[in-house]
C-alpha cells in the first residue's frame, strides 16, 4: 500500500503526486503559484493564484484522502445503469508562511476554504487523518492544531516542543500521530498525550511517514525519518517493552532527502519498497523487509540520473517521484517547477540507470522573450524611496544618466565574472582603513564565519591566514559553530594542510580541529566516506603522538645532562657558618672559669666508663672467691668437730 498523500519536504519547493492513481501532480513554483498537472495527458490541468501569493508563499502541499465527488448536477440514472463510483483525489491543503491553511477542491477548480486564526508563525507541515474529516498542521510557533474541516475551526492546540514543528505524520489507523522538531514524538489521538519519543537526529527532522500498517501490540509498528543535512534514512522500530531508543535499520542516501513514496508493508513476509529523491537530484530505490535490527546501513537497489543529451552533459534534477504497483515501474517528474516533465514508468532493473532526455524540446515556454522589456527608472535628487519594513525607512538612491543606454537581449557587453571580482578585492585596504581610523568595530563572529567560507570557496590563502591567526577559544567556537555544514569537509581537509606544515601553525590549527570535532561530530559521523576523508588526519596524528614518548624521553636525558654540567662547571663555593647557633651556660662562676678543660675528650670517656666496669668485675669475682675458701675453711671446721664426737 503507497502511502497516501504526503507532504512534501522543507528542503525544496513543494513537489507531490496525488494518491492511488498518480493522475496529478501538484507543485508550487517560485512565483508563489499552484500548478497541478495531469500525468496522463502531461499537460497543465489547473493553475490557482493565491490572494497573497507573493507575501505569504505557499511552504507545504499534502493531498487530502481520495472520495467520491459529485462534479455536476446530474440525473438519475436506473438500477441498471448504476456504476461503481470511483474516487478521486479532491482536496488538497497548502500551508503559507503568513500560518494560514488553504484548502483547495480539484473537482470545483476553486478555494474551498481557509484556515486561519490558529498559527502566529510559518506553518511547517500538513498531515491529512486517513479516515475522518481532520487536518493536522505543525508551525514555527512549536503548536499543532487539529483543524476540522467540516466547520472550518481547529478542535484541538498543543504545544509539541520547544523548537519549531518541521514535520508530521498519522498512522494508517488513525490513531497516533508522529510529530517531529529535534525530538520525534508520538502522540496518542485519542487523549492528546505523549505516547514515546525518539532521539537520534542532530538537525531538524524533515521527513516522516510510517511503514507498516500493523499495529504496535505486536512490535511490528515501524517508521522512518530524514533530516535535513543528514544522509540516512532512519527506520525506528515501536516496541511493547520500550527499548526503541535507536534506529533498526538505516538507508544510505548521497544528499539529504527531499521527497520520498513508500509502499508500506503489511506483513514480515511482505517487502517495504521506498523510492527516495535526493537533493542532488539523485533517485535510489530501496527494498526490505522490515522483521528486525540490521547493523550495516542498507545500500540503494537502483540509483537512476537524469543528464541532457548535450556534448558536455548536464545534470537534470529529479522533482518528485511515485511508485507504480509493478516492482520495476517508476514515475518520474524532473526538470523545473514551472512547467515539469513526467514519464509514466520506468524499468528499474539495473543497478544503476543513466537517462538521456532532451528537455528543451519538451518545453514549450520561452523565458528569454520579456527580458528586453526590463527598464531602469530615473530617479531625481529630491526623490524619496521607501523600502517595505520600518515605517519612514529610507533607501540609498543611485542616480541614473538620462543619456544611459538601454538593456537589449542581444548587448555584446560582458560582465565581470565572480573570480574576477573575486581578485579585484584587496585585502590590504581594509587593514590599512583599520589602522587609520579609530573606533571602527572589530571583525565579529559573523565576518569570521564568512570569511572563512569565502576562502574556503576560492582557496585563498590570505583570507585563510587572516582567520585562521585568531587565538581566542570563544570566537574559534563561535565561528565553527556558524558554519553551512556543506563547509564542514572542505576546512578539515584545510586543516589537515596546515597541520603537515610548521610546528607553529600547528599549535593554532589543533585549536580549530578540536572546535570542528565538538561541533560537527554528528554530521562528520553521518558521513559514508568518512573513513577516507579522516584517514591522513588519523594516521598523521598517530605518528605524531608515537614519536612524542621518544622526544619526551630524550628530553629528560638531555635536561639531566646538562643539569650535571652545569653543577660541575659552577666555580661559586658554598661557604659554611662556623657560629654556634645555640650556647648553654651554668651558674657556678668555678664551672665558667674551668670552663672545657676539666672534661675528658669523648675517646677518653669511653674508656673511662669500660675501666670502671672492668674493675667493679673483679671485685664481684674476688668478693665470691674469699667467699667461697671462706665456706670450705668452716666445712673442714665442722667435719673435725664431728669427728672429736664421735671419738668420745
Amino acid at each position: 500500500m503507497a502511502a497516501d498523500g504526503g507532504s512534501a519536504s522543507l528542503v525544496g519547493l513543494p513537489c507531490v503526486f496525488s494518491p492511488k492513481s498518480r493522475q496529478f501532480l501538484a507543485l508550487c513554483a517560485q512565483d508563489g503559484r499552484l500548478r497541478i498537472w495531469d500525468t496522463d495527458s502531461k499537460t497543465l490541468h489547473q493553475e490557482y493564484v493565491p490572494s497573497a501569493h507573493l507575501s505569504a508563499t505557499c511552504t507545504c502541499i499534502a493531498w487530502g484522502p481520495c472520495r467520491t465527488v459529485k462534479e455536476g448536477p446530474q440525473r438519475k440514472k436506473r438500477k441498471s445503469e448504476a456504476v461503481q463510483v470511483e474516487e478521486k483525489a479532491d482536496l488538497l491543503a497548502m500551508g503559507t508562511a503568513a500560518g494560514t491553511v488553504l484548502i483547495y477542491s480539484t473537482a470545483k477548480g476553486a478555494l474551498h476554504c481557509t484556515l486561519d486564526g490558529g498559527h502566529s508563525g510559518e506553518v511547517n507541515c500538513v498531515q491529512w487523518h486517513p479516515q475522518d474529516a481532520l487536518l493536522y498542521s505543525g508551525s514555527e510557533d512549536t503548536q499543532i492544531i487539529e483543524w476540522d474541516l467540516q466547520t472550518g475551526k481547529s478542535r484541538c492546540k498543543w504545544k509539541a516542543d520547544r523548537a519549531a514543528v518541521t514535520s508530521l505524520c498519522v498512522s494508517p489507523d488513525g490513531k497516533l500521530l508522529l510529530s517531529a522538531g529535534h525530538i520525534i514524538k508520538m502522540w496518542d489521538l485519542a487523549t492528546k498525550e505523549l505516547y514515546r519519543k525518539f532521539t537520534g537526529h542532530s538537525t531538524a527532522v524533515t521527513t516522516l511517514c510510517f511503514a507498516t500498517t500493523r499495529p504496535p501490540d505486536g512490535n511490528g509498528l515501524y517508521f522512518l525519518s530524514g533530516a535535513a543535512y543528514d544522509r540516512l534514512l532512519s527506520v525506528w522500530q515501536v516496541r511493547d517493552d520500550g527499548k526503541d531508543k535507536n534506529s533498526v535499520v538505516s538507508f544510505t542516501l548521497t544528499d539529504e532527502p527531499q521527497h520520498i513514496d513508500l509502499y508500506s508493508s503489511n506483513s514480515k513476509e511482505e517487502a517495504m519498497r521506498l523510492a527516495v529523491v535526493c537533493k542532488d537530484g539523485q533517485l535510489h530505490l530501496f527494498e526490505h523487509f522490515l522483521n528486525g535490527p540490521c547493523k550495516k546501513p542498507l545500500s540503494p537497489s537502483c540509483t537512476v540520473q537524469m543528464s541532457g543529451v548535450e556534448d558536455s552533459p548536464v545534470p537534470i534534477p529529479l522533482l518528485a517521484t511515485a511508485l507504480g504497483t509493478d516492482a520495476q515501474s517508476v514515475m518520474l517528474a524532473y526538470g523545473n517547477h514551472i512547467q515539469p516533465v513526467m514519464e509514466r514508468e520506468v524499468n528499474a532493473s539495473d543497478r544503476h540507470i543513466c537517462l538521456t532526455r532532451d528537455v528543451k524540446t519538451t518545453l514549450s515556454l520561452s523565458v528569454g522573450a520579456n527580458v528586453s522589456k526590463v527598464k531602469t527608472p530615473l530617479v531625481n535628487a529630491k526623490s524619496k524611496v521607501l523600502v517595505p519594513g520600518l515605517p519612514g525607512h529610507q533607501a540609498p538612491i543611485t542616480l541614473t544618466s538620462l543619456g544611459s543606454e538601454k538593456r537589449k537581449l542581444g548587448s555584446n557587453a560582458k560582465e565581470m565574472t565572480i573570480e574576477e571580482r573575486l581578485e579585484e578585492i584587496d585585502l590590504s585596504t581594509v587593514s590599512a582603513r583599520k589602522d587609520q581610523v579609530k573606533g571602527l568595530p572589530s571583525l565579529q563572529m559573523d565576518n569570521f564565519a564568512v570569511l572563512l567560507v569565502q576562502g574556503l570557496e576560492s582557496e585563498d590563502a590570505e583570507i585563510l591566514n587572516k582567520v585562521f591567526q585568531n587565538k581566542k577559544d570563544v570566537q574559534i567556537k563561535k565561528t565553527v559553530a556558524r558554519l553551512p555544514l556543506p563547509a564542514v569537509l572542505p576546512l578539515v581537509n584545510q586543516i589537515t594542510k596546515r597541520l603537515q606544515g610548521h610546528p607553529s601553525a600547528a599549535i593554532l590549527m589543533v585549536r580549530w580541529l578540536k572546535a570542528v570535532l565538538v561541533q560537527h561530530t554528528s554530521y562528520l559521523s553521518s558521513l559514508p566516506d568518512l573513513v577516507n576523508q579522516l584517514g591522513v588526519l588519523y594516521h598523521m596524528i598517530e605518528s605524531r603522538v608515537k614519536m612524542f614518548h621518544r622526544l619526551t624521553k630524550l628530553s629528560g636525558k638531555l635536561l639531566l645532562l646538562i643539569t650535571q654540567v652545569a653543577t660541575n662547571d659552577s666555580s661559586t663555593e658554598i661557604e659554611v657558618d662556623h657560629t654556634a647557633k645555640l650556647v648553654y651556660e651554668e651558674e657556678s662562676s668555678e664551672d665558667e672559669a674551668s670552663g672545657d678543660e676539666g672534661l675528658p675528650d669523648d675517646e677518653h670517656s669511653d674508656n673511662w666508663d669500660e675501666e670502671d666496669d672492668d674493675e667493679m668485675m673483679e671485685g664481684r669475682n674476688t668478693d665470691d672467691d674469699d667467699g667461697r675458701l671462706e665456706s670450705k675453711a668452716n666445712g673442714e671446721e665442722d667435719m673435725e668437730h664431728e669427728n672429736e664426737s664421735e671419738e668420745e
